[in-house]
């Protein structure tokens, strides 16, 4: 059976800041006419609606293993079509993505890597960790960004996982950003 989370997650900026800080900086930035993938959508979906209504044309792609945050993703875009042009939220297992399905990305969110990863998700052949981040990597435009956010309560065992991983010579070190650690995936190691 699929590793589901029974849970929906509220916009509680006071202990999960990082879509707030991801929006933030991509304010701040200027970021526009990217492609964003985001792991985690929380029952607020924040970043999918920040970037639909800020004219950024930032599309949105969010993943949730939670039902509740799906449907009220489903209860949201019923209500207020006009989001659905620039976000859309799947609900399924991010162990389980296949990258045949997911388009170049210019900027993929992993807030929540190592939270979610269980015997469970063995039981039916998911991806770990590691194999995720790779393949998310792998679907990274030269250029593009890879967020994670340390204050993650499973950050003690993601951190030697991005570590190694931020070893790599087409990997490098962007900035740390309010509650955020990006990366840069380089063209050709460089």
């Amino acid at each position: 059976m699929l590793h589901v989370w029974q849970a929906n997650w509220g916009f509680r900026i006071a202990e999960c800041p990082c879509d707030l800080h991801l929006t933030d900086y991509i304010t701040e930035r200027a970021i526009t006419d990217k492609t964003i993938y985001h792991f985690g959508t929380g029952d607020h979906h924040h970043v999918g609606i920040s970037q639909a209504e800020n004219g950024s044309r930032n599309s949105v792609l969010g993943i949730t293993a939670s039902t509740g945050e799906h449907e009220s993703y489903v209860q949201l875009v019923i209500q207020r079509p006009e989001i659905v042009r620039w976000y859309n939220a799947v609900f399924g297992d991010i162990y389980m993505v296949n990258r045949q399905l997911l388009p170049d990305l210019d900027i993929v969110t992993l807030f929540h890597i190592c939270e979610f990863r269980t015997e469970q998700n063995d039981s039916y052949g998911a991806l770990t960790d590691r194999e995720m981040l790779d393949l998310l990597t792998d679907k990274l435009r030269p250029g593009g960004l890879m967020m994670f956010f340390p204050g993650s309560y499973a950050w003690k065992m993601a951190e030697p996982i991005v570590n190694a991983w931020a070893e790599q010579p087409n990997i490098a070190f962007v900035e740390k950003y309010k509650s955020l650690i990006i990366y840069k995936k380089l063209a050709n190691g460089r």
